[in-house]
């Protein structure tokens, strides 16, 4: 009885340690989710409304990197750096968190075709590790933390926290879950994401119409374009890896990269009338929703988003991710009998699941985007996408530990 009662009481003081502990991470990272949040709005409308800013897009690189060099912060430094500091094998620089938060506002008040979660993953990893370290945790609850303050961040800027927990439970070792980090993630995440909410953020969310009845045939055509949807989801993944290395290739000095990166879109943009294409370009995700997208809107922003991860600009893919599954979605659903509206609904979700391999996480974001109702259709279009994915993914540090198609431990890195 003795030894029961001491284990009881272990159990309640670690509950307890990790309540607080996610719970003060929630605050304090949907305090900065929050600010960060709305920081982006502001410079995504200035912007909007000064498009000729976009000729600074290459002095904007220039100071990023030059910020990077200033705090001794390797500029490699990123999201994969995040995910193995999660998986223990890294640690996070404390300079990390101002750095990613004002190179990515960088990015965004000028032009660069990034999203924003990377920053938010990067954010959080690094205001968790560190609250671990300041408080002496130890180091495989340092690692609980970092995935806490991911989970935090990521809901506080998309106000999605079911999907924000699930995706870093998921992310980190496809096939595998911590189930330990379960409980922290999950109250990080809702408290950032209410304290984000409270501070006057707006969650990310869709109308969503033309959603069919789920039947043998609804589900035959959302399976054939989820199919092209992972073809989609590879060529991006190749386009964002294979761009890096060849402007590398190509361009030695990252300082003469990035700058080159960056007039390349500074000249594209008004030349050729894209600047829908600059910054995040959650508008066009909008559109696509509401059935209206042009035909070549996810081929320009693949290489738009491409040339800017490439030439080193800070942000993330995410984002993008979404543009470009929607506006797919939107241009090949009717080719399949569906609703152009509901054909961007899932090429979002087909194509996020695509480049990440999180599915239990896609179903979620679609839950807490559309909220659909009955989810069947969707749960068709991430199970597809998973599997026709292969091993591709936009994380080279994700591990890959069950194969897709036999029951075999695989242990790869993502393509």
């Amino acid at each position: 009885m003795g030894k029961d009662l001491r284990g009881l009481g272990g159990y309640l003081l670690a509950f307890g340690k990790w309540v607080l502990a996610a719970v003060a991470l929630g605050v304090g990272c949907g305090v900065v989710g929050a600010f960060f949040h709305l920081a982006i709005d502001v410079v995504t409308e200035f912007r909007m409304a000064h498009t000729a800013i976009i000729w600074l897009l290459p002095g904007a690189g220039v100071l990023t990197l030059a910020l990077y060099k200033l705090c001794r912060v390797g500029y490699g430094v990123g999201t994969n750096l995040i995910l193995q500091t999660a998986d223990g094998e890294g640690r996070v620089p404390i300079l990390l968190a101002p750095l990613i938060f004002a190179g990515t506002l960088l990015s965004h008040l000028f032009g660069a075709s990034v999203g924003r979660e990377g920053a938010a993953l990067q954010l959080g990893g690094s205001i968790g590790y560190n609250f671990g370290a300041a408080f002496r945790f130890d180091k495989e609850d340092r690692e609980v933390l970092t995935m806490c303050g991911m989970s935090a961040c990521f809901a506080a800027l998309f106000g999605t926290p079911l999907t924000a927990a699930v995706f870093v439970l998921e992310v980190l070792r496809v096939g595998t879950m911590r189930y330990n980090a379960l409980l922290p993630c999950v109250l990080s995440a809702y408290t950032a994401a209410f304290v984000a909410k409270c501070i006057g953020t707006q969650p990310m969310a869709f109308a969503l119409s033309g959603l069919p009845e789920f039947g043998p045939l609804p589900a035959l055509q959302v399976a054939g374009l989820t199919a092209l949807c992972a073809v989609v989801g590879i060529l991006f993944c190749t386009c964002i890896h294979k761009a890096g290395h060849l402007l590398e290739r190509v361009i030695p000095n990252p300082y003469l990269r990035i700058a080159a990166g960056g007039l390349v879109v500074a000249i594209a943009a008004p030349l050729l009338g894209l600047y829908d294409f600059t910054g995040a370009g959650g508008h066009m995700i909008t559109n696509a929703i509401a059935g209206q997208a042009p035909w070549y809107a996810f081929l320009v922003k693949i290489l738009f988003t491409a040339l800017c991860v490439g030439a080193g600009f800070r942000g993330g893919e995410i984002v993008p991710t979404l543009f470009i599954g929607s506006t797919f979605g939107c241009l090949a659903g009717p080719l399949f009998g569906l609703d152009p509206g509901f054909g961007a609904a899932v090429g979002l979700v087909a194509l996020f699941c695509s480049v990440v391999n999180c599915p239990l996480a896609s179903v979620f974001l679609a839950i807490e985007l559309f909220s659909p109702g009955d989810v069947s259709t969707f749960v068709v279009a991430v199970a597809v996408a998973y599997v026709l994915s292969g091993y591709f993914g936009l994380y080279g540090s994700q591990r890959i530990v069950f194969s897709k198609v036999r029951q075999k431990v695989i242990e790869i890195t993502a393509q």
